[in-house]
């Protein structure tokens, strides 16, 4: 039988020989280890601070040129409750994604200890990353970004400075449906706004001037199209990905489907916690996964 390239290659990972423990430094003991999970990369970081300057930008317009000079109390409590209570989910959404590890095997861990420690039967398989000179579990794929191999990674997203895994997927498709939702928000009220201002005189309409009432309502209208067109194709994407039981990845390398298929809804159960509930929807409610044990590397 003709052998596909992938099969070439994780045939020849079956070959003891290419494990090469030897070669692998111990992993540092837990105990040494931070409990915070932060990914030091420039662009990252960068894209984060942008991030949340935009939803503070967006908030500023919302509030001071909008809502605060309106004469309808009722109206502008309602929509600013409404607005800053989206703003901040997405931000602690968003602030979950990026520090919650998303999966990371453990670095380094292929020395001949741990491979003994396995007590592998005859004709079981174990694959290593000679990047990270880890043991990957199932569905694992490495990271150049993050510098670790990560369980079901989906991909790596700058806007969270953190991959999306099987740890932290949750919180990411919660901070890009916030998102999509202030966005909407935001053009709703400007759409209202510039309609309030045509028919009443634009000096009262506004505590700026009509020109930098303009330009603020502009930029801000652009900014709400863009991240709605956005984050709703994001978020839409991450839950068809959790439907199917296929990540980004997966789906783009076209792997052959190794692991046992599932109901839409227990997949999203196994991302958002089990049973249904508001905690569906809070960045603080961490999901009981029922994950199946990270150090289970043997196919």
């Amino acid at each position: 039988m003709m052998l596909t390239p992938v099969h070439r290659f994780r045939d020849i990972e079956r070959k003891p020989e290419y494990l090469q423990p030897e070669k692998c430094v111990p992993p540092p003991s837990r105990t040494s280890l931070g409990t915070m999970w932060f990914i030091r990369d420039g662009c990252g970081i960068a894209c984060a601070v942008v991030t949340w300057m935009l939803v503070f930008y967006a908030d500023f317009v919302v509030l001071l040129v909008m809502l605060v000079p309106s004469r309808d109390y009722i109206y502008s409590v309602i929509n600013g409750t409404l607005f800053n209570t989206l703003a901040f989910l997405a931000l602690a959404s968003h602030f979950r994604a990026m520090l919650t590890d998303p999966g990371a095997v453990p670095k380094g861990n292929a020395t001949k200890e741990f491979i003994e420690s396995l007590q592998l039967k005859p004709g079981q398989v174990v694959y290593k990353c000679p990047k990270c000179c880890s043991i990957k579990p199932d569905r694992a794929h490495h990271c150049s970004v993050c510098k670790r191999c990560i369980r079901k990674m989906d991909h790596h997203c700058p806007w969270v400075n953190n991959c999306v895994g099987e740890n932290n997927q949750k919180y990411f498709v919660l901070f890009t449906m916030y998102i999509a939702l202030i966005s909407l928000h935001a053009l709703i009220m400007v759409g209202f706004h510039f309609l309030y201002c045509f028919e009443e005189d634009w000096t009262k309409c506004s505590s700026f001037s009509p020109p930098t009432t303009v330009i603020l309502l502009i930029l801000l209208c652009f900014e709400a199209l863009l991240f709605l067109i956005f984050t709703s194709v994001m978020f839409g994407t991450q839950v068809h990905s959790i439907c199917t039981d296929e990540t980004g990845i997966e789906q783009l390398k076209k792997e052959e489907r190794r692991w046992a298929k599932k109901t839409k809804w227990m997949n999203m159960k196994a991302v958002f916690g089990h049973p249904f509930s508001i905690a569906w929807l809070s960045p603080f409610a961490t999901p009981d996964q029922g994950k199946a044990d990270p150090y289970q590397y043997v196919v």
